[in-house]
This record gives structure tokens, sequence and C-alpha cells, in this order.
């Protein structure tokens, strides 16, 4: 048996001897055991606007974080301690009144001039007495406020300030999915922070602006970057430091940042904010359609209409007079596009209308039929027409907009004539009373009004001494507010 074993451990061992021999001599062309052969990954350039980059190259934050800090500042209001008369029955009847305390507010604010000017959010300094910024070199300052939009909740401040830092305006258009922004501002009475995150969502509309204006004008920018109390009015910048939008509201069960953030579009901000410096209001177009909103319409009108299974906004109607219906536009026509801009939700067609002003003409390109068509459409302002309107003295002073009754909306009250008060923001009405906007203001010091002139010429009469008369439609019986002590009421020169 042993004899046998030897020609085959002989074997073996030649075997491993020649094996290890031939594996010395090639040991410079064969790789180790268990090195992977070398592979040649895929590798790609992605095409930017300033050129081609190595896909994956880190995002740089250092500057636009440092830029923007400098010109972003820090909003403190005050609010005085006030009595209010009730609006109900017994203060109706007896004048009682209610106290209510002093207020304090904090929030945000971007320079968007080296002269002082400041855009901030209406809800920041809406009603307050006195308005404070502080700088991130922590010099404070007291602030004007211009003039202010609740549609769009923008505000313009100003301070006595020359060559301050400020931050350049981007194209929120060029806004994409995905991409890398920043959030400045001072949330929770913090000093300037910044925050990170991306771009999930363009176009939102929340409903939050309703609560300011019945004209509410939102298509937020939705980020993941972290946003708290106090960030309101701050700055959202690109990675380049350019505003790309102004933070405004977060979706929270709590009321502290869960996620998600808002932002106004700068491209909306930048034309608001020019408005309101240059005219004192806002120039808002108007296109003049009624359209159907597909989150307020069940899914058997969706279906019914054909919206469902089409693009673009569905026309529910057109005004008479309006840009809309001269352009031959009407119900049932899909609007998919202004001028080279693609519209696909109701928050899109708003935003892009709000850019421009009354007599702009636009190309509007809609669907009707399954056939795309082109028409131009004139804007034309709130009152039918393209011309210029200045916030007179009255609104001014007075904190609020009015607009005439209509003629359908004077027969369906059964008044001749009458103010509706369409926003309140900061001024004597908010200051002094608690009345709300939708009120119908039919007299002034027992004297009837069916203007802002009437509205102006009876408060002046009286030496800034009013009161005013007025029902809330849906509402039975009248109501009172009484306001003292209004002031800057003389005539425009």
């Amino acid at each position: 048996m042993k004899h046998k074993l030897i020609p085959v451990v002989l074997t073996a061992a030649i075997t491993s001897v020649a094996t290890l021999f031939i594996a010395a001599k090639l040991q410079n062309n064969v790789p180790y055991i268990g090195q992977a052969p070398p592979k040649q990954l895929p590798v790609n350039y992605t095409y930017t606007a300033s050129g081609a980059t190595r896909a994956g190259a880190p995002v740089d934050f250092q500057l636009a974080a440092e830029s923007s800090v400098k010109a972003v500042v820090h909003i403190k209001t005050q609010t005085k301690a006030r009595a209010v008369v009730a609006d109900d029955m017994f203060g109706r009847m007896f004048g009682q009144q209610y106290y209510i305390p002093p207020q304090m507010g904090s929030g945000s604010g971007v320079v968007v001039s080296p002269d002082g000017y400041i855009a901030t959010n209406n809800h920041v300094v809406a009603g307050a007495d006195e308005v404070t910024v502080t700088f991130n070199d922590r010099y404070t300052a007291q602030a004007k406020v211009i003039a202010t939009d609740p549609s769009t909740d923008i505000a313009v401040l100003k301070v006595n300030e020359k060559n301050l830092p400020f931050i350049e305006f981007g194209n929120s258009d060029d806004v994409q999915l995905g991409q890398w922004v920043l959030a400045a501002g001072y949330p929770l009475t913090l000093d300037a922070t910044v925050t990170a995150g991306i771009v999930s969502a363009k176009g939102r509309a929340l409903g939050i602006n309703r609560a300011q204006s019945t004209n509410a004008i939102e298509a937020f920018i939705q980020t993941d970057a972290a946003v708290n109390p106090g960030n309101s009015g701050g700055a959202l910048v690109n990675t380049d430091g350019q505003l790309i939008g102004i933070n405004s509201a977060i979706a929270s069960p709590t009321g502290s940042y869960a996620g998600y953030s808002y932002a106004i579009p700068s491209n909306l901000v930048r034309k608001v904010v020019n408005d309101l410096m240059q005219y004192g209001s806002v120039q808002r177009g108007y296109l003049g359609i009624m359209y159907a909103d597909r989150r307020m319409r069940s899914p058997e009108e969706l279906t019914k209409l054909g919206i469902d299974r089409a693009d673009g906004v569905y026309v529910d109607g057109t005004t008479d007079g309006s840009g809309a219906a001269a352009a031959g536009i009407r119900q049932g026509d899909f609007i998919v596009k202004i001028n080279d801009v693609d519209i696909h939700t109701e928050p899109q067609l708003q935003e892009q209308i709000a850019r421009y002003k009354p007599g702009d003409n636009i190309s509007i390109t809609y669907v009707r039929n399954g056939a795309t068509k082109v028409t131009t459409v004139q804007l034309k302002n709130i009152e039918g027409n393209t011309n210029i309107i200045r916030t007179p003295t009255a609104t001014r002073a007075l904190g609020a907009n009015f607009r005439a009754l209509s003629g359908e909306e004077k027969k369906r009250y059964n008044i001749e004539g009458g103010l509706l008060v369409t926003d309140i923001s900061r001024g004597a009405i908010s200051q002094q009373t608690n009345m709300k906007k939708g009120f119908v203001i039919t007299s002034v010091n027992e004297q009837p009004v069916a203007s802002i002139d009437d509205l102006q010429k009876h408060i002046t009469a009286h030496n800034g001494k009013a009161q005013i008369a007025g029902f809330y439609p849906g509402t039975r019986g009248m109501f009172y507010y009484g306001l003292n002590g209004i002031t800057d009421l003389e005539k425009e020169q």
C-alpha cells in the first residue's frame, strides 16, 4: 500500500514545484488573488449655464452665505396698547370696549438697494406702530413702512442709510427642482442664521394669503431648507448669492419647522417692490377671466369639463369689457402659455399675470376643441382701464384698500352706493377698530359714501374724526366704528 502512495506523492510534489516556478516567472503579469481587474467607470459631464462641470462636483455655500447674511436684517415691531369698540350687539348699542395690550413682533428683511430700501413680508409689519431693523453688525435704525401689498404678502421699508450691502435679484424662472438653495434670516430671535436645502416644488398655493387679502396671489417656491418663526421676510438665495425668493411661510402642525418652507418668487417680488416704491401701490394687470380651480372641483366635475385629461388652466368665463373678452378668449378654452412660459396650474397663471401692469400686451396661447390658438391680450386695472392707480392719502392713513360697489352689488344689497373694504393693513383702522375686510361702508359722519374721495372729504371736515357705518354682507344689522386723530388726509397735489 505504501509503495502505491509513493508515486502519487512524488507526482503532487513535482506538480507543485512546477506551478510555483511558472508563477514566479509570470508574477509581473498576473494580478493578486482577490484583486478585481481594472475597470473604467463611465464618467460624464453635466452641462450648466457657466460651462461644463464634472458630475458630482461639491457645492460651495460659503460665499453665498457670507454675502446674504450681510444684507439680511432683523426686524422688530411694536404695537401700542389700545381700546377697541366691540362690534357685537352690546358694543354697537352701548359702546362696549375691550383692551388690547401692547404687542411685539419679530421677523426678517432683505436690503434690496444700497440707499436703504428693504423688502419683507406684509404680515411682519402689519398693524405695527414702530418698526426697527438691526443689521448683521448689530447697528439698529428706525424704519418707515413705505407701502404694503397684502395680496402677495410683500412690504417695503426704508431706512435713512447709504452704501448698504444688498442682495441682487436673481431670476426665479431659472430655479429648478433639486437645486441647492440657502435660507437666511433671524429665526427664533437668534442672530443671523443660514440653512441649506433643495427646491422641492414650484408654483405652490397654500391659501394663506386669503387671510389678509380678497385678491390673494400665491405661487410659492417650496424648499426643505429649515425655516422657523422669525424667518418671515428673509432671503432665499441660490449658490451664487442671488435673491430668488422671500421666505414667507412654513407647513407645520406645531408652528415650527417640520420639513417644508415656502418663498415668494423673486420675479414677483421685484415687480411688487418696484411698484410700491414708485407709486405707493401695485399696478396690477388683470386678464379678466374666471377659471376652474382643480383643487375645488370634484372628480365628476373635472371629468365633465374635460379638465382631468387636459393641460393648462380651464377658462370658466370672462368679464365684460376685459382684455380676455376683447381678444376672443371664451369659456371652455384652456390657457397653456403666457408669452414663452408654459402654464399648467392656476397659481402659475396668477404669478405670470401679476408680473405685468395695466396696458401691457401679452401673448396668450390657448387650446380650443383640440386646436392651439394664439392671441394678444391687453391687461387692464381693477377699474377696467389702463390708468396708473396711485394710493389715495385716505387709503394710506386709514391702512386699508377700498373700491366702489359695482352696479350688481348695489342692486344685490339694495343700496345706492358704498365702499367695500378689500384689504386692511397698517393704519388707523387696524389700530383703533376690529373692522374686517369685506365690510361695506355706507356712511361716514352720517354722510353717504360712494367713493374714496367722499370718505376722505367727510373725515377731513371733522378734523380727523369719523364714525363709520356699514354692514357685513350675509349678516344682519349695522355696524359702527369710531376713529380719532386721523392725520395726513390732505388732498393730493
